[in-house]
C-alpha cells in the first residue's frame, strides 16, 4: 500500500541523494528526509506522498548513525545551506565520492574509469569568499537578512554563518544597523515593490580586501554615504562599496551594470602565483585554497607544453587558463559575461601575459569562430555551469582534434552525460578526481582528463577514383566523412539509469514510450512487439511523467 501523507513510519537510512537528503526504503518505496544520516534508524512523518516515493520529516531518532556529529549552528535545521553539518567530514567525503562514482557508472556507463581519492578541503568552515544574502521582512514588518530555506524563498534570518569569514558577519551587522536608521523600503518579491533586494559580499583571502555590493530595485539608495561610513567603521579590509541596479521581476540575483559608491570597482586576490581582479559580476571560485588545488590538478591533466595553444571555455575572469599557461604558450579564453571578459583581459595585462586573447560570447559560437580562423588548440579545458556543455559543444571541441580535453564539472550527472557524448566522438575519459570545494554542502566538483582513443594498428592506403583532373583522392573523402559525426542515439537504458539515480525509482520502458509518443517524438517499431496485450497497459503517474521529461531534456532529446 502506498505511503500516505501524515503517516508515521520507522525507517533505516541507507544513503544520501544529490540534494543532501537521507534516503531509505519502506515497503519498496524510496523516502527522502532532510537532516538524516546514513545508518540512522528513525521515526519519520510523511509530508508528501507519491506513487513510488515520498518526502518525510524526521520526528524521532531511534538509533543514531555512527557518522553523526553535533551540528554547531543555531539555524542549521531551518537553513538549507549546510545539509551535512550533522555528519562527520570523513563520512561526507565518502558520500560525495560515491555520488560521483554512481553518476559515472549509471549515467555514463564508465564502470572501469580510474578514479583518484577525493581531495578534501583544508578548511571546512570560514572558506567562502562570496555571500549573496536576500533581504526581506517578517510577519511584523521587521527586516530579515540571511539565507533562503531549502526549496523556498522564505528567508531564514541569520546574524552569522559558519561558512563565511568574520568580515562578512561584521558587514551584515553594520548593514542591519544602517538599515534600521537610514534604510530604504525592503523589496517585496511578490509585489515587485520596495528597493533593497540583496547584500552581496566578496573577499580576497590572500589580500584581505572586502567588497560590499547592495542589489537595489532602482538606481541607488538614499543615505549611501552613511552606509559607506558604517561599513568602513565595522569591516577591516573594506575597499569597495558598490550599487547594483536590478529592476527585473525575475529570480536572477544580480543586475548587469554596477556603480561604484566608494573605493575601487572591485577587489583583487592571489591564486596560483598570479593576481586576479574580481568585480561584482565576475565568476571566482568561492573556496580559494581548494581552487588552487583544483587548478593545479587541471594543469597536471592538461600537461601543457611550451608553445602550445590552450582553449579555455567558460573562462570567467581567466583564472584557470592564466594559472596553467606555460612559458611561450598561447591562451584563448571564452566567456559570455562581458564584465568578466574585461576582467580577464585586465588580469592578463596585470600578470604580464602577452599571448592571451579573450572572446565574449557563447562557447559554441566562439568555438565555431575559432574553427573559421583555422585555430587548432592543443588542449581544451571546460568549466561549464551546472547544466553542462551538451552534445553540440562536445562535437565542436572534438572537431578541433585536441591532444587532451580537461573537463571541470560541478554536477556529476551532467558530467557523466557529457562524457558519454565525448566518448561517442572518440574522446575517452582516462582518469577522474573528485574535489570537495564546498564542505558541509551537497555540492562536489570533479576533474576529468580525456584523450583521443587510437586504433591498435593503422594501414595507410592511398586510392584515387576517376581519371585526370576529375579524380578525387580517397583521403579527401575520408576527411569529409570524418567531419560528419552522427548524433549518438539516446537509449531507454540511459533514460532509466538517469531517473533511478536522480529520483530513486524505476520507470518502465512502456512509460518512456508513452511520454515520447505524447510529445510527438519519433518512434520505432519493436521487432518483438505484440499486436494485442493480455492486460490493459497502465499509464505513468504524473511524477513519472515529469521525471521522464526531465531525463529527455537532460539528454537533449527535447
Amino acid at each position: 500500500m502506498p505511503l500516505q501523507k501524515n503517516q508515521i513510519i520507522e525507517i533505516r537510512f541507507t544513503g544520501m541523494n544529490a540534494e543532501g537528503l537521507a534516503v531509505g526504503r519502506h515497503q519498496g518505496e524510496a523516502v527522502f528526509v532532510p537532516l538524516g544520516a546514513p545508518g540512522d534508524l528513525a521515526k519519520v512523518k510523511i509530508v508528501k506522498a507519491g506513487k513510488t516515493y515520498a518526502f518525510g520529516r524526521l520526528e524521532q531518532l531511534l538509533e543514531p548513525a555512527a557518522c553523526r556529529v553535533e551540528p554547531n549552528c543555531p539555524v542549521y535545521a531551518q537553513c538549507g545551506g549546510c545539509c551535512y553539518r550533522h555528519i562527520s567530514y570523513e563520512a561526507e567525503l565518502e558520500i560525495k565520492t560515491q555520488r560521483v562514482r554512481d553518476a559515472l557508472d549509471r549515467i555514463g556507463g564508465f564502470r572501469d574509469l580510474p578514479m583518484q581519492p577525493i581531495l578534501p578541503s583544508p578548511c571546512q568552515d570560514g572558506y567562502r569568499n562570496k555571500a549573496l544574502l536576500p533581504i526581506g521582512t517578517d510577519s511584523d514588518g521587521k527586516m530579515e537578512l540571511g539565507f533562503y530555506a531549502r526549496n523556498s524563498h522564505r528567508i531564514v534570518d541569520c546574524t552569522e554563518c559558519r561558512l563565511q569569514p568574520e568580515e562578512f558577519n561584521r558587514a551584515m551587522e553594520a548593514f542591519r544597523q544602517w538599515a534600521a536608521q537610514w534604510g530604504d523600503p525592503v523589496y517585496q518579491e511578490t509585489r515587485h515593490v520596495g528597493r533593497m533586494r540583496r547584500l552581496f559580499l566578496r573577499r580576497g583571502e590572500a589580500t584581505g580586501q572586502v567588497m560590499a555590493c547592495v542589489v537595489v530595485n532602482g538606481n541607488g539608495l538614499h543615505h549611501e554615504e552613511e552606509l559607506v561610513a558604517a561599513l568602513r567603521g565595522a569591516v577591516p579590509g573594506i575597499s569597495s562599496v558598490v550599487i547594483d541596479p536590478n529592476r527585473e521581476r525575475t529570480n536572477v540575483a544580480l543586475g548587469k551594470k554596477c556603480r561604484t559608491v566608494w573605493g575601487k570597482r572591485g577587489i583583487t586576490d592571489r591564486l596560483c602565483g598570479r593576481e586576479f581582479f574580481i568585480s561584482p559580476l565576475s565568476f571566482y571560485q568561492v573556496n580559494r585554497a581548494q581552487a588552487e588545488r583544483l587548478y593545479q590538478l587541471a594543469a597536471e591533466y592538461a600537461d601543457l607544453r611550451e608553445g602550445e595553444l590552450l582553449l579555455d571555455l567558460y573562462c570567467g575572469t581567466g583564472t584557470i587558463g592564466l594559472s596553467m599557461l606555460p612559458p611561450g604558450g598561447r591562451l584563448i579564453g571564452v566567456e559570455a559575461v562581458p564584465q568578466a571578459v574585461e576582467d580577464a583581459r585586465e588580469n592578463s595585462r596585470h600578470n604580464g601575459i602577452k599571448h592571451a586573447e579573450f572572446l565574449c560570447g557563447d562557447a559554441a559560437w566562439a568555438a565555431q569562430e575559432l574553427a573559421k580562423r583555422g585555430e587548432r588548440p592543443d588542449v581544451v579545458v571546460l568549466d561549464p555551469p551546472r547544466k553542462g556543455c551538451g552534445q553540440k559543444l562536445a562535437e565542436i571541441v572534438a572537431g578541433f582534434a585536441p591532444r587532451r580535453v580537461v573537463y571541470i564539472s560541478c554536477d556529476p550527472a551532467t558530467l557523466a552525460r557529457d562524457l558519454k557524448f565525448f566518448a561517442g566522438l572518440g574522446y575517452l575519459p582516462q582518469e577522474a578526481t573528485p574535489v570537495d570545494m564546498f564542505p558541509k554542502t551537497a555540492h562536489v566538483e570533479t576533474v576529468v582528463m580525456l584523450s583521443h582513443k587510437k586504433p591498435d594498428s593503422v594501414i595507410n592506403v592511398k586510392v584515387e577514383f576517376g581519371e585526370g583532373e576529375g579524380k578525387v583522392p580517397l583521403d579527401n573523402i575520408a576527411k569529409r566523412a570524418e567531419a560528419y559525426k552522427p548524433k549518438e542515439r539516446v537509449t531507454y537504458k540511459m533514460i532509466k539509469g538517469y531517473i533511478e539515480a536522480k529520483y530513486g525509482f524505476k520507470v518502465h520502458t512502456a512509460y518512456i514510450a508513452e511520454v515520447k509518443r505524447d510529445l510527438g517524438l519519433p518512434m520505432y517499431d519493436a521487432p518483438n512487439a505484440v499486436e494485442k496485450l493480455k492486460q490493459p497497459r497502465k499509464h505513468p503517474t504524473a511524477e513519472k511523467v515529469e521525471a521522464i521529461k526531465d531525463a529527455l531534456k537532460h539528454f537533449e532529446v527535447i
